[in-house]
């Protein structure tokens, strides 16, 4: 079967692209930077599920990735046109799946008592660069639901995404028999 599909529509060439609906919109639209910043982070989660070995971990973020691309679709959507389809959505359950993964690993890791440095393996610094990654898409979520309606739990769960990146990390540390290392303001050292 012969594949005429192309990537390119070169619409995009005067810098504008359509939401789902049909408008058009500049590149630089915060909608726009908001899915892109998503997707940037599907990106990275990508990277890192292909990096780690523990199966279920792997599991967990093929879902994270499935629901980034949710979130996406949802963002790409022009909010004042009537649809032909329906998109996925994300549900309290897909909030509550990352709240109840963070309960799991912090049921073995130490507690924090300081604020920790990210780092000490490559698994481990890749986690903090999705979970950055992913507060930078917060905050594009939110500023663009300053001016339009943004569905909160798409908000909550980029929220929630972010803090269990942070535990996943200290986790593939835990497994690595990676010690955190706290961060040692010069106050203190001095």
């Amino acid at each position: 079967m012969e594949n005429n599909w192309k990537i390119y529509t070169k619409t995009g060439d005067k810098g504008e692209t359509s939401l789902i609906g049909g408008t058009r919109v500049p590149k630089y639209h915060e909608r726009i930077e908001a899915y892109g910043t998503l997707d940037e982070l599907n990106s990275f989660v990508g990277y890192l599920r292909d990096q780690l070995t523990d199966e279920h971990q792997r599991e967990v973020l093929l879902r994270v990735q499935e629901n980034l691309f949710t979130a996406e679709s949802l963002l790409a959507t022009d909010p004042g046109k009537e649809l032909s389809r329906v998109l996925p959505r994300l549900t309290e359950g897909d909030v509550l799946e990352l709240e109840d993964e963070m309960d799991a690993m912090n049921l073995h890791l130490p507690a924090l008592s300081s604020f920790i440095l990210p780092g000490g393996h490559k698994l481990v610094s890749l986690c903090h660069v999705c979970r950055t990654i992913c507060r930078r898409g917060e905050r594009c979520v939110i500023k663009l639901a300053v001016d339009t309606e943004v569905d909160e739990i798409l908000i909550k769960y980029i929220n929630r995404l972010s803090d269990y990146l942070f535990v996943l990390a200290r986790d593939v540390a835990y497994g690595h028999e990676i010690p955190d290392m706290p961060w040692k303001p010069d106050v203190l050292r001095k």
